[in-house]
C-alpha cells in the first residue's frame, strides 16, 4: 500500500488537522478534495471525505488509531473500495479489513458507493423466494430479488427468522451476506457458531462492525455488504443479503452529522437520512446479467433490512421510511410473542407487495384462499368475546382455524420446506385429520414432518 508520502507527492496537496470532535476531523488546506475521497493521516490513519466548505474539509475517521491537531493530511485521488473474492466465504470480516487503495490481479477491487443498475436492467420479480417459515412462505409469499423490512420490537425472534432464511437459502446454493451494524461481539461469534454448525460457511459472509468501533465505519457497513452482493450478481449467482438493523445506522449516521454540525431535522436526524436508506436499498433487485446460472440471464439480490420498533409504534420516522422504500414488511407483533406463538409474526399488518406475482397460478390460489380464510377466522375469534352462541358451523371454522395455526407454528432454526408447508396446509383443509383435536393434530404434524426429512 502506498505511503503518505507517496500519496502527498502524487496530488502535491498537504492539510492540517485543526480541531477534532470524536470521529469527525476538521482540517485546513487539501484545495482538490471531492466528497467521498479518501484522505491518510501521516501517522498511517485513514479517512473519507464528508463535507467540504470554502475554508475547511469534514473528515469521516475510519480507525482508531490516535490523531492530534496539526496531523498532516494528503489527499489519495481515490474513492473508497474493498478487496472482494471468494476468500471471504466463511470469514467474519470488518469494513476497514476490506478497504485498499492498491490493485491485484487475484482479488477484485470495487467501489463501495457505486451506481445501481437502471431500468434497463432490470427484471420482473418472477422466481419466489423461500424462507423456510410456514406462515411467510403460504401467506406472505416473497420474490427473488424482493426488499422487504423485518420489523418488530426487541426481542422478538426477529434475527431467529433472519437465520432460518440464510439457512434456506444457503442450502439452496444462494450467496449469503449477513451485516451486522453496530452488534455486540458475542452476538456476532454466535451467529458466525450458527454457519459452522450447519456446514453453510461456504455460502455465508460476514460484515461486523461493532459499537467501540469508529462511528465511520459503522456507517459503510451495510454499503459495503451491498458491494459484496453485488460482485457475486455479477458472477450470475442470486444473493440474499440482511442489514441487521438499519435503526442503529441510522442513529450513528445522525451522530455523525450533529457533529458535522449538519442542521437537524425530525427526532435530530439530519434532512438526507431518507437518501441514505434508499441509495443503498435500491442496489437490490432482480437483474439482467450476461451469463447468469440456468441460462435465464438474471440474477438477483433479495435485501432483508431489519427495523427496530419501540413498544409496536409503527409511526417511528426511521421506520416509516423504510416501510415507504422497501416491497413490503414483515411485522414481528409483541402480542403474538408474549401469547407464545412462534414466529410472532403478525399476518394481518405484515404486507408482501410482489412476492405474490412470483407465484404459480395455483399457489396464487392456495394462499388468496388461505389468507382470506384466517381473516373470517380472526373475526370470528374477536366475536366470540362477547359471549355470543355459535352455530356448529362457526365451531367447525374455529376448530379449522386453530389447527392452520398450528401449522404455523415452528421452533427456532427449524426451517420446513415450502412443499411440505403446502403438503400440511392441503390435508388439513381437505380434512383429513378431522377427528384430531389442535393437540393430536400436532403429534401427526411431528412425525409427518420426521418423515419428510428422513
Amino acid at each position: 500500500m502506498d505511503t503518505f508520502e507517496q500519496f502527498l507527492n502524487t496530488t502535491g496537496e498537504i492539510g492540517f488537522v485543526k480541531r477534532i470532535s470524536s470521529s469527525i476531523i476538521f482540517c485546513d488546506g487539501l484545495p482538490g478534495a471531492k466528497l467521498s475521497e479518501v484522505v491518510v493521516f501521516e501517522n498511517g490513519e485513514v479517512g473519507q471525505v464528508f463535507s467540504t466548505d470554502r475554508n475547511l474539509v469534514e473528515i469521516i475517521v475510519l480507525s482508531k488509531g490516535y490523531i492530534k491537531v496539526g496531523t498532516k493530511v494528503a489527499r489519495t485521488g481515490q474513492t473508497l473500495k474493498i478487496n472482494i473474492g471468494s476468500h471471504l466465504f466463511g470469514s467474519v470480516m470488518s469494513p476497514k479489513d476490506m478497504i485498499t487503495f492498491e490493485k491485484t490481479n487475484e482479488i477484485e477491487n470495487r467501489i463501495i458507493e457505486s451506481e445501481p443498475p437502471g431500468i434497463d436492467r432490470r427484471k420482473n420479480i418472477n422466481r419466489s423466494f423461500e424462507t423456510g417459515v410456514a406462515i411467510v412462505d403460504l401467506m406472505l409469499p416473497l420474490g427473488m430479488g424482493q426488499r422487504e423490512l423485518v420489523i418488530g420490537d426487541r426481542k422478538t425472534n426477529k434475527t431467529q427468522f433472519i437465520l432460518q432464511s440464510i439457512l434456506t437459502q444457503a442450502q439452496k446454493g444462494t450467496v449469503c451476506v449477513y451485516a451486522a451494524i453496530a452488534k455486540k461481539r458475542t452476538d456476532v461469534i454466535l451467529f458466525n457458531k450458527f454457519v459452522k454448525d450447519k456446514n453453510i460457511a461456504d455460502k455465508i459472509i460476514t460484515i461486523a462492525s461493532y459499537p467501540d468501533d469508529p462511528s465511520g465505519l459503522i456507517y459503510l457497513t451495510p454499503y459495503v455488504a451491498m458491494t459484496i452482493a453485488e460482485y457475486f450478481r455479477d458472477k450470475g449467482q442470486d444473493v440474499y443479503v440482511t442489514f441487521d438493523d438499519l435503526t442503529a445506522h441510522a442513529k450513528y449516521y445522525r451522530e455523525i452529522s450533529l457533529l458535522a454540525g449538519r442542521f437537524p431535522g425530525r427526532n435530530s436526524y439530519p434532512g438526507d437520512i431518507f437518501y441514505l436508506h434508499s441509495r443503498l436499498l435500491e442496489r437490490a433487485g432482480n437483474f439482467i446479467i450476461q451469463g447468469a446460472k440456468g441460462m435465464t440471464g438474471e440474477a438477483s439480490i433479495t435485501c432483508m433490512p431489519i427495523a427496530e420498533m419501540v413498544m409496536g409504534d409503527f409511526s417511528g420516522y426511521i421506520q416509516t421510511n423504510l416501510m415507504a422504500m422497501t416491497d413490503g414488511h414483515l411485522y414481528f407483533d409483541r402480542d403474538y410473542f408474549n401469547q407464545g406463538k412462534r414466529p410472532p409474526i403478525n399476518p394481518f399488518l405484515s404486507v408482501t407487495r410482489v412476492g405474490r406475482q412470483a407465484q404459480t397460478p395455483l399457489l396464487r390460489e392456495l394462499s388468496r384462499k388461505l389468507t382470506s380464510f384466517m381473516v373470517s377466522y380472526e373475526k370470528m375469534k374477536e366475536f366470540m368475546h362477547f359471549g355470543a352462541e355459535l352455530s356448529e358451523e362457526s365451531q367447525k371454522m374455529l376448530l379449522l382455524g386453530d389447527k392452520i395455526s398450528g401449522i404455523f407454528e415452528q421452533a427456532s432454526i427449524s426451517p420446513r420446506p415450502y412443499s411440505l408447508s403446502i403438503l400440511m396446509f392441503t390435508t388439513v383443509w381437505a380434512g383429513y385429520w378431522q377427528e384430531k383435536d389442535v393437540n393430536g393434530l400436532k403429534l401427526e404434524l411431528r412425525k409427518l414432518t420426521n418423515l419428510f426429512m428422513s
